[in-house]
């Protein structure tokens, strides 16, 4: 199974992630069995843009029904093919999905190469404290 990991603004687990998969690779330890990769967007903002709910909803269509073309994948999420085309460029900029070349009648084929999505956001509701007790923003 791979999954894509999205994480929101927790740089430092992303570093430690990063660095844990490094030794894990000098070590010889790394599982192959279950692939993660991880995506991360700086903001929570930069999230929602990115991953509307019509773009996760056509990254489901296509990861459940394999369509051949953008064409395809436009009709089974009922939507204008132009506008699927553009969401399609933009997730795979993203790395959300792959389009590759050999659909049927030469069509470019999105193709969705995880799994599972999931999803991790640092939402703090409340400024963080310096190390000298004021609040982040004074």
């Amino acid at each position: 199974m791979t999954t894509l990991h999205i994480t929101v603004g927790d740089r430092e687990q992303l570093r430690n992630d990063a660095l844990d998969f490094v030794q894990a690779g000098e070590d010889d330890t790394l599982d192959d069995s279950d692939e993660t990769v991880t995506l991360q967007f700086g903001s929570y903002d930069d999230l929602v843009d990115s991953l509307t709910p019509l773009r996760l909803e056509l990254v489901q269509a296509i990861a459940e029904h394999e369509p051949e073309s953008m064409r395809e994948a436009a009709r089974l999420v009922d939507r204008d093919v132009s506008d699927v085309h553009s969401d399609l460029k933009q997730l795979e900029v993203i790395g959300i999905l792959k389009l590759e070349e050999g659909g049927s009648g030469g069509a470019i084929q999105p193709v969705v190469p995880f799994d599972r999505i999931e999803m991790h956001i640092d939402y703090p509701l409340v400024d963080d404290l310096d190390t000298d007790g004021a609040p982040a923003s004074a």
